[in-house]
């Protein structure tokens, strides 16, 4: 299957306004420093070990939210109201 596009985008909507500012640091550094997003979900949904660099706290978060919106998704369709939000 092809990576969920809104892993990060949804992961971000519901935890950025409560991460502290090094937190908030590591996320971008996660976000923006690995070159293939693949990675990025391979090792949020534990198909691939994270390399030590990126194994924090917020990938710790990350993967806890991946097993929560599979188990949400597999309940129920994933919500469509991104498509409708203006935007930004």
């Amino acid at each position: 299957a092809p990576p969920d596009p809104s892993l990060c985008s949804l992961f971000a909507k519901e935890n950025l306004a409560r991460m502290s500012e090094e937190q908030l640091n590591r996320y971008d550094r996660l976000i923006n420093e690995p070159s293939n997003d693949w990675d990025i979900y391979y090792w949020a949904t534990e198909a691939k070990p994270t390399p030590a660099e990126f194994d924090t706290d917020v990938m710790a978060m990350l993967r806890e939210f991946a097993k929560n919106r599979n188990r949400e998704q597999r309940l129920r369709q994933p919500d469509l109201e991104y498509l409708f939000e203006p935007p930004r």
